[in-house]
């Protein structure tokens, strides 16, 4: 194969590789790639429900799951993927082989389920495009230095096609799905929902860190980093166009792009804490320790020399994140902890947002006319979020997207 040719690479997600059929139509789908005078490689996840059943599986052997082993048993996943469709490429006439993460040149450290790719060393992959192989890759997994396997975290798969186009220096970076590119709200919730033809790289990155399940945000990260344009859009039709995700793209429309939310969060806050200089430092010390992530991050400080923080987690950590804070306000004589894991995040993403105060006004007014109390406020550049009951999250969605969306005038 011409390796002047340009190089994509295709990430396919687990319902585009669901069954048989799946599979044999990716493979014609790959075929048509090169057709068009592109050289390919693909990253693969794992079929249809895979991952969620051998969770399933894990917790019926022992509720207490191991991390490490959870990522020995997760991995299968994708090898399964990898082979059967490298099957169905040459069965299609095209030259193909199945690369493993350690075969791949994936290095990652860090918590397990959550590793972190500091290096890809493609030199297998590059030879197999130099030879007019395509080669079909793991997602969602690398090996750690000592040769464990560790798995990068929800939605990892696509951070490991981003990081394989970096690493191959590709035209392009292609995610590909069971939906048509990227919607300005769940449209599982709202019916209005637009598609987004374009983004950058910045407000992709926030929607998916508050919640849109379309991309993980580590690798929209790594593609900005790295300039690796991405295009969203449908494994099971090529006639309508997705969504690009690139750096600076011209475009005119609204100053909001997306309604996005997250009910997988829970709120936690630390009762009057000693309100002196290393105290906030030693308690996310203290849950980074342990592999935690705290977001939303709110200190009021009150009279008496205390201070109340209130901070939001992944529903998954809680647990964890209450035995840490309980620790903590022993350790600092705080007076307590209490939590809430029945909220939700509900943000309002676009550029510029600074430049617009009737936005917050135009949220908060939205909000009350529909009855919905706030509980958290937080914004940047980019966002506007509010945490709110999870009941009402779904109502806060609509009336947000009809009223910054919809109708919009900004």
């Amino acid at each position: 194969m011409d390796r002047g040719l340009p190089l994509t690479v295709l990430k396919f997600g687990g319902s585009s590789v669901a069954d048989p059929a799946r599979m044999r139509e990716v493979a014609r789908r790959v075929r048509s790639e090169m057709d068009r005078g592109f050289r390919v490689a693909v990253v693969v996840s794992a079929m249809g429900k895979t991952t969620d059943r051998l969770i399933s599986l894990a917790r019926d052997v022992n509720v207490r799951l191991d991390g490490r082993e959870l990522d020995q048993l997760l991995a299968t996943g994708e090898q399964q993927s990898v082979a059967l469709l490298a099957l169905a490429l040459k069965a299609e006439g095209v030259m193909a082989q199945s690369f493993t993460a350690p075969q791949a040149g994936f290095k990652a450290v860090g918590f397990p389920m959550e590793g972190r790719i500091y290096r890809v060393d493609a030199q297998g992959v590059e030879e197999a495009l130099a030879n007019g192989v395509v080669p079909v890759v793991t997602g969602f997994q690398a090996v750690t230095d000592r040769g464990d396997l560790i798995t990068l975290g929800r939605g990892g798969s696509d951070l490991s096609a981003v990081a394989l186009a970096a690493a191959l220096g590709a035209h392009s970076c292609q995610i590909l799905k069971d939906v048509a590119g990227i919607m300005s709200a769940d449209p599982m919730v709202v019916r209005g929902a637009r598609k987004l033809k374009v983004l950058s790289y910045e407000e992709c990155m926030e929607m998916s860190a508050l919640g849109a399940k379309m991309l993980q945000a580590r690798s929209v990260e790594m593609a900005m980093r790295y300039q690796v344009p991405l295009y969203v859009g449908s494994s099971f039709t090529d006639e309508e166009e997705g969504t690009w995700v690139m750096s600076n793209p011209v475009s005119e429309g609204l100053v909001i792009r997306a309604v996005v939310h997250d009910t997988n969060v829970a709120k936690i806050t630390v009762i009057g804490a000693p309100d002196m200089p290393g105290v906030a430092a030693r308690l996310f010390r203290s849950l980074e320790r342990r592999g935690i992530g705290a977001e939303m991050i709110v200190q009021n400080t009150m009279r008496g020399g205390l201070t109340d923080m209130t901070f939001l987690v992944k529903k998954s950590s809680l647990d964890d994140a209450i035995d840490v804070t309980q620790e903590f306000c022993s350790q600092v004589d705080a007076q307590g902890v209490s939590f809430d894991s029945e909220v939700a995040r509900v943000s309002v993403v676009g550029a510029c947002m600074a430049n617009h105060p009737e936005l917050p006004v135009r949220m908060f007014e939205t909000l009350a006319e529909e009855g919905i109390n706030i509980d958290m406020i937080s914004s940047n550049a980019l966002s506007l979020t509010c945490v709110l009951s999870a009941d009402r999250c779904e109502d806060a969605v609509r009336a947000l997207h009809e009223a910054f969306v919809e109708e919009a005038s900004f």
